[in-house]
């Protein structure tokens, strides 16, 4: 959510922000806010005033009765009670005016950062950097849950019975593999200077509505029947919530953190075969890395955060590239993106397993995050980044790690978190 005061200022620059991410829709929202400002300042100039003189007034009663000058004394008394009505009518005409301008507040986009690429969706995004080479083997690799399914790692039908489609079981080796990644993750961003958590995997919708817009609500997340409650689809959200209402003192900053949580999403995604089997589902598990910093190390921070999921990737001979998110690729909230995309030998392309995110000052100012210093306050900036979610990193490791006689190779980082398995065995027939 942007500043009112910045909105005020340079309402120019707000539209023509709304433009670069390709909402025109969104443009009149610029000047019906503008309206309801100055009609704000009207009301309060007209309260403050009436406040005034009830004040002033209020005093001469007192006097008047002193006096013995009871019929002046009522008079005053109603024009007291008069201004008491008309100021109650402005203070529910101004809390009217401020919930409108707010609901149109939140649904104005961040400000982009001047190096995001101008593009209308994810096929306008731009590709930054590779790491490692991509390789396509000599052999055939066979999809994700065939690898798996060798491995007699994986149910998908006593799923869709229990569950529905967008679950699975894992079993065996493949959940030892998907829980050792977790723990790799987590040691490698402790490694890092990180402080692990575990949060609350369920927020309340102040807390929802701070993190995200409310487009990603709605298509994101589940809500508990009855309550004011919400599933997480990330651990982002209890992580930056934690803040909520807070005041950092600025030598608390950064904030540097690595949370591991269950995920829940509604969205299955798109059609078409890399959607199948572990790519898209509603449950998941995910090492995520959140950074709460001043303002002006946000630029440094980001650029870190998406090198470590690359190292973290690498570290495992996983090829990847990152790759600049455009303008209308952007969530409202964001002000600037880079995905991390690991290498498909199957597909021979590059697939995203990661998200890193500046926020700027956006879920600070919805959230009521600040920072004391001795110049004053001020609202930090806010980062995050996916460290490893399994189920989707699960195919890139698969498919890179496949050898021709349907072994899978496990790379030295991962063999301590393995009982010292250098390789998965193909289930015996």
């Amino acid at each position: 959510m942007l500043d009112i005061k910045f909105l005020r200022a340079n309402p120019d620059v707000v539209k023509e922000n709304i433009r670069k991410k390709f909402q025109d829709a969104k443009l009149v929202l610029v000047d019906e806010i503008l309206e309801m400002d100055g009609q704000i300042r009207d009301v309060r100039t007209r309260y403050e005033y009436l406040r005034s003189q009830r004040n002033t007034i209020s005093k001469q009663i007192g006097g008047l009765m002193a006096k013995g000058q009871r019929e002046e004394a009522e008079a005053k008394k109603a024009e007291v009670v008069a201004m008491a009505d008309e100021m109650a009518q402005l203070q529910t005409k101004l809390d009217k005016l401020s919930a409108d301008i707010r609901e149109r507040m939140l649904v104005i986009p961040n400000i982009i950062d001047p190096s995001v690429p101008v593009g209308k969706d994810d096929s306008e995004n731009v590709e930054l950097e590779r790491f490692g080479e991509p390789v396509v083997p000599e052999f055939e690799v066979p999809y994700h849950v065939d690898i798996m399914e060798g491995l007699n790692g994986i149910d998908l039908d006593s799923a869709r019975k229990t569950s529905g489609a967008g679950f699975y079981y894992l079993k065996g080796d493949i959940a030892r593999l998907h829980s050792a990644i977790l723990s790799y993750g987590r040691d490698f961003m402790i490694d890092r200077g990180f402080t692990y958590y575990i949060p609350p995997y369920m927020i309340h919708s102040n807390v929802v509505t701070g993190v995200m817009s409310f487009a990603e609500m709605e298509n994101m997340m589940y809500k508990i029947e009855g309550e004011d409650l919400y599933l997480i689809g990330t651990s982002e959200h209890s992580m930056i919530g934690k803040f909520i209402d807070t005041m950092l003192d600025e030598d608390q900053l950064p904030q540097t953190m690595t949370s591991y949580s269950p995920c829940f999403r509604k969205e299955v995604g798109a059609h078409g075969i890399e959607e199948r089997g572990v790519y898209r589902i509603h449950q998941f598990e995910k090492q995520e890395m959140v950074v709460v910093c001043r303002p002006e190390e946000s630029p440094e921070w980001f650029t870190k955060l998406y090198m470590n999921t690359v190292d973290f990737f690498r570290s495992m001979d996983i090829p990847v590239r990152t790759l600049e998110c455009c303008s209308g690729d952007l969530a409202d909230l964001k002000v600037k993106s880079v995905d991390v995309e690991a290498w498909s030998p199957r597909q021979q392309k590059y697939f995203e397993v990661g998200s890193c995110s500046n926020l700027g000052d956006a879920q600070a100012r919805r959230l009521g995050i600040r920072v004391r210093n001795k110049n004053g306050n001020y609202l930090p900036h806010t980062l995050n980044n996916t460290v490893v979610a399994p189920p989707r990193m699960l195919i890139a490791f698969l498919e890179n790690n496949l050898q021709a006689d349907g072994r899978v190779r496990i790379p030295e980082a991962l063999r301590m978190y393995m009982g010292g398995k250098e390789y998965l065995e193909a289930a015996k027939k």
